[in-house]
């Protein structure tokens, strides 16, 4: 195993949010074979982005699994309500896999888990060691709960496929106005449409957010219905089992069976640009040709 000295920069990637988001947002693009290729496109570029601008030292990229996860055992219509994954988006997920290993990231899945509770996983285990810093690269504020102080932070894509807005604590509590530990509370109220978490029905952000700045957690506000005034106290009556349950759906797992020796284990290793240019013109990304061939003669 490779070990690095000073300090580490982990990259942790949420693959599937990515991707799904690539797949909707650019329009429909094909290989000179003609197999849909749009997605793989994308993510192309943010790997381009994150070699030229992040420079990790460390890097691991997390899929989910077809399979039902714990959240779905917990709540039968969890994420019920999205469509049948389209046939052109399959094969550019198990292709994806081929992108990673030619920009030589690693990738991880694990049946019954999501790619948020592997990155989750991650960052727990790394967050605490004195030389490592956590950056995530994801279009899911499912993972801005896992933000740190400046320790462990979220590269958000806001726009396009490259367009980032970097989150620590200070700029979650800032567009918020709650901290990170506070939003799956938050979610507990208001639900998440895109997961079909459903929350508590009639209560929205202007009501939940000053119930979680006052009392901190959704169980407090559900311990304080006295004092809590009447017409706010009546919509939460007879809805703390819906809200803790939202809650708990909301929580990734940081603890997912999922095992390393050190953070070196991650470490990324050199890219072989001239298979990379191979790849991308095979593919028929021409101007991601000239990108990568300006990136070797800079390394």
């Amino acid at each position: 195993m490779q070990q690095s000295s000073g300090p580490k920069k982990l990259l942790l990637i949420d693959a599937n949010s990515l991707i799904h988001r690539f797949f909707h947002a650019l329009p429909p693009l094909t290989t000179p074979k003609g197999d849909p290729i749009g997605a793989i496109y994308g993510l192309a570029q943010v790997c381009l982005k994150i070699l030229r601008e992040l420079k990790p030292t460390h890097i691991a990229a997390a899929f989910d699994r077809p399979e039902p996860t714990f959240r779905d055992e917990m709540f039968k219509a969890y994420k019920a309500q999205r469509p049948p994954t389209s046939n052109d988006l399959i094969p550019q997920l198990q292709r994806s896999h081929d992108l990673f290993d030619k920009f030589n990231i690693k990738t991880f899945e694990l049946p019954g888990f999501e790619a948020d509770d592997i990155i989750a996983t991650l960052a727990e285990k790394f967050r605490g060691e004195p030389d490592v810093t956590v950056s995530i690269f994801s279009g899911d504020r499912d993972s801005l709960q896992l933000v740190q102080d400046d320790k462990v932070v979220v590269e958000f894509l806001i726009k396009g496929i490259t367009e980032t807005v970097r989150f620590n604590e200070a700029a979650v509590k800032e567009k918020f106005g709650l901290a990170p530990s506070q939003l799956n509370d938050y979610k507990a109220f208001i639900g998440d449409a895109s997961d079909n978490i459903p929350g508590v029905k009639g209560v929205g952000p202007k009501t939940a957010l000053p119930l979680i700045l006052e009392f901190k957690t959704a169980e407090e506000v559900f311990e304080n219905l006295a004092i809590i005034p009447e017409k706010v106290s009546k919509k939460l009556e007879g809805q703390k089992d819906i809200a803790l349950l939202s809650k708990k759906l909301s929580i990734l797992d940081r603890h997912a069976p999922i095992y390393f020796d050190s953070v070196d284990d991650l470490i990324w290793a050199p890219i072989n640009f001239a298979e990379l240019k191979t790849y991308f013109a095979e593919l028929g990304f021409n101007s991601l040709v000239q990108r990568v061939e300006g990136l070797a003669a800079g390394h």
